[in-house]
């Protein structure tokens, strides 16, 4: 039995999340540091507050 190109699957594989992040990542470097550097500073100020509050 003969199978149909509709049957097989599709030779070309979708790129990975990883892969579509770090190309977003890449494209849009500014906006990205700038999350990264806010997120650092928001878990710095989380942790010291906590340390704060528990000393």
């Amino acid at each position: 039995m003969e199978t149909t190109p509709s049957q097989s699957p599709s030779p070309d594989p979708k790129d990975s999340y990883v892969k579509l992040a770090m190309r977003n990542m890449v494209r849009k470097s500014g906006q990205s540091l700038v999350h990264f550097s806010l997120t650092t500073v928001g878990l710095l100020a989380v942790l010291v507050g906590l340390a704060y509050l528990t000393r």
